[in-house]
């Protein structure tokens, strides 16, 4: 049976408009500190609303950054909160920044060239989910409609960007900016026939290239064989980074849940899937529950454990294993890989929590170029992880 994706978070809530656009400067901080700030965190408290208060506090919607991907992830991470909680300020927030962008009439100020630029679509699903108002339909469709025209690999698989550096180049990082959009697109709007197909397509298109005999992902492939990273037969990338992975492993458990249990392309989906849980569970970090940047590689120099790919394999791995598409032991993975990404989350002087060791945005390299990554603080990369991993995991 068709699960929905954006269950009503309260049912027939209308948000009135002053409360949707009048904003506090910053939002009250989190609780007193639990402890000194390498302290690991007490497993009692609620971790998504003290990160969530946390950011409210250091980020206004207009400071938080322009229309992109990493504050998409961090806003839709917001929104599960939300859901939950359902306390409006979450929802609010995530309003007001969208506004900044769509217009009364629909109209945004985005080309969709490339398939980063569309992550931060589903916020607009959302929205129109929460408000019912037609100018985020109409946002949201513009992003459908460019996918129309939108370039592709012979054999059908979405350019990581329509530009002549990512020309005929399909990313991992991908299939996570537009496929879980385009499933909630679908089922919000009445498009699912042609949105669940597509989706499962590229799933299935990209994990044909990227997937190797280990169960993990290279990072990107290149149909052209021209970019410098390429192998000159096969159009791999050389690495398993870790967070290319991890988008991967998300957008396959989001489309799963969407889809229909007789859609023709799912049997390959739950193939790829259970290949690359074996992998994940392989690579582990045995001391940590973490995953290490390169992920093959953790007993190489200068290779560390990445905090928002953690997020997002203990996300996968339990939802996989709770919703029968992975065996059952896999939670027990996941719940590793939870009380290491927990173990990097601590909270300041200041009351607000630090979540540490989030790579920051990375393209194609070699080994030494991801782990020569700036190891950040707070990154929206991997607050968004965390908070889509700790509302799956918080009540295990």
């Amino acid at each position: 049976m068709r699960r929905r994706r954006l269950r009503t978070a309260l049912t027939g809530l209308v948000l009135a408009s002053a409360a949707l656009t009048t904003l506090p400067a910053a939002a009250p901080a989190p609780p007193a500190p639990v402890g000194p700030a390498a302290a690991r965190p007490a497993a009692a408290t609620d971790w998504s609303t003290a990160v969530v208060d946390s950011t409210m506090a250091r980020y206004t919607p207009s400071t938080i950054g322009g229309w992109s991907y990493p504050v998409g992830l961090y806003l839709y991470g917001q929104y599960l909160t939300y859901r939950r909680t359902h306390d409006a300020r979450y929802l609010a927030y995530i309003r007001s920044y969208v506004d900044r962008f769509v217009k009364s009439d629909g109209s945004i100020g985005q080309s969709f060239n490339s398939l980063d630029s569309m992550q931060a679509g589903r916020l607009l699903v959302i929205l129109h989910h929460e408000t019912g108002l037609d100018r985020y339909r109409e946002a949201a469709r513009k992003i459908r409609d460019r996918l129309d025209t939108y370039p592709r690999t012979a054999d059908g698989g979405f350019w990581h960007a329509d530009t002549s550096s990512r020309a005929h180049q399909l990313w991992a990082d991908g299939v996570y900016m537009v496929n879980p959009f385009l499933v909630e697109y679908g089922e919000e709007f009445g498009d699912s026939a042609y949105t669940d197909d597509e989706a499962a397509r590229q799933l299935s298109v990209y994990g044909s290239h990227l997937q190797v005999a280990n169960g993990l992902l290279k990072h990107a492939y290149d149909e052209s064989r021209s970019a410098g990273w390429a192998d000159p037969q096969t159009g791999l990338a050389p690495e398993h980074w870790c967070r290319a992975v991890g988008w991967y492993s998300m957008a396959l458990v989001d489309v799963l849940d969407a889809l229909p249990a007789n859609q023709a392309r799912r049997p390959r989906l739950l193939t790829i899937f259970r290949k690359l849980a074996a992998g994940l569970e392989k690579y582990q970090d045995p001391a940590t529950g973490r995953w290490f940047q390169v992920m093959d590689k953790g007993n190489r120099s200068g290779n560390w454990t990445e905090t928002s790919c953690s997020s997002m394999f203990t996300y996968a791995l339990s939802r996989g294993a709770r919703h029968g598409y992975l065996d059952p032991h896999y939670a027990a993975v996941a719940q590793r890989g939870y009380q290491g990404v927990l173990a990097k989350l601590s909270v300041g002087s200041d009351g607000r929590t630090n979540l540490a060791d989030i790579s920051i945005g990375t393209n194609v390299g070699d080994y030494a170029y991801y782990v020569a990554r700036d190891r950040a603080t707070n990154d929206f990369h991997g607050l968004g992880a965390f908070l889509i991993m700790n509302e799956q995991l918080r009540g295990d």
